[in-house]
């Protein structure tokens, strides 16, 4: 690590790659003979312009998007999108949801205001620390569609096989795994992401959305900027938007090409994952929190038998330089978020530390 900097295991905003923010910094006063920072530009520039069609195209790249997706840059984050997409989908005013955590659990309760929400599937029995069972859901004939928090931040849970939506389409949160593996689109109706945990400086949120699903017929209470097919028809320009975002995130987007894309950032993070996860099935202190198979390799949770020794481990973490290892307020323990820009060399450290300290406390 260069410049002092910690390592930070926030859960976002996090972490980014240092030789992303390099470049911004090199650009920071005078963006490529602009003679203005990005900050600073019209977003009806033909220079910024460049830059959020450049974000799109290598976003494309990335992702391998069909044709026949829009990719929108919005405003705003999950909180957002947790009602765009009932505002926008919902034509028979029913809609599944599985309930799989803290995120999915804030979709359901602001989807409630729209249409009539089912809960098909949930893992609050065991406070959400698996993925239940989705190969068979009962989802009713008039559902407009599927939603799922792919990776719920908090809890530390993921999808490794998507659910069965007998035919009705797939939305998903990706927020907190959103290019840490490939992904195919085409098995989604829309894919929305808040930027702020593997990407780039919070306040947007990208969509990735099937044409066919955006709407003229909205209902008449929904506002204009909230309506995708606004943005769609803008190319994400009907207003001012997060011109700095898009900007960061076009970088991180030409990173994430020029080291491998999708597949190479999951091999990487399937390595550092499997560091920290085979140090907490084997220590004596610290227990991990999630079913093995159901385990996030961005967001990891874990606890010591107490409450206390949880603060203590925090406290001594950051003091050694670990920062942002508390656990959610609504969970407790700790959490170790690892997301693309996390180097592994960050994971060894740390499992290094937690070693001595179980040595030394166990």
């Amino acid at each position: 690590m260069k410049y002092g900097r910690t390592y930070n295991f926030s859960a976002g905003p996090a972490m980014m790659p240092e030789e992303v923010l390099e470049e911004i910094a090199a650009e920071m006063m005078n963006y490529r003979g602009s003679g203005m920072c990005v900050m600073e530009m019209s977003h009806r520039s033909a220079v910024f312009q460049q830059i959020r069609d450049e974000a799109e195209s290598n976003l494309r790249k990335l992702m391998q998007i069909p044709d026949n997706y829009k990719v929108l840059f919005v405003q705003g984050g999950g909180t957002v999108q947790f009602a765009m997409v009932p505002m926008n989908l919902m034509k028979n005013g029913v809609a599944c949801y599985i309930e799989t955590g803290a995120w999915s659990k804030k979709a359901i309760a602001e989807a409630r205001k729209y249409g009539e929400v089912q809960v098909v599937a949930s893992s609050a029995d065991r406070n959400f620390s698996y993925i239940p069972d989705c190969s068979n859901l009962e989802i009713p004939d008039n559902a407009d569609y599927v939603y799922i928090c792919e990776n719920e931040t908090i809890h530390g849970t993921t999808y490794h096989q998507l659910p069965d939506t007998k035919g009705k389409i797939l939305v998903a949160d990706q927020s907190s795994m959103f290019l840490s593996r490939p992904c195919d689109v085409s098995r989604y109706g829309l894919i929305w992401a808040g930027v702020q945990k593997n990407v780039g400086p919070a306040g947007m949120a990208v969509v990735i959305i099937r044409e066919d699903l955006l709407r003229d017929d909205l209902p008449a209470f929904v506002p204009t900027y909230l309506s995708y097919k606004t943005h769609a028809d803008n190319d994400s320009l009907y207003n001012t938007p997060n011109c700095w975002s898009i900007y960061c995130c076009g970088k991180v987007f030409q990173y994430l090409l020029a080291h491998g894309g999708l597949e190479a950032m999951a091999k990487r993070n399937e390595e550092k994952a499997a560091i920290l996860y085979d140090f907490l099935d084997h220590s004596h202190l610290f227990t991990g929190a999630v079913r093995k198979e159901d385990r996030s390799l961005m967001n990891v949770p874990f606890v010591t038998p107490s409450k206390e020794q949880d603060a203590a481990v925090v406290a001594a973490c950051k003091a050694a330089g670990f920062d942002n290892l508390k656990g959610h307020k609504s969970v407790g323990g700790l959490r170790a978020s690892i997301y693309n820009a996390m180097p592994r060399e960050g994971v060894e450290a740390l499992v290094a530390f937690l070693k001595q300290y179980e040595a030394e406390h166990a």
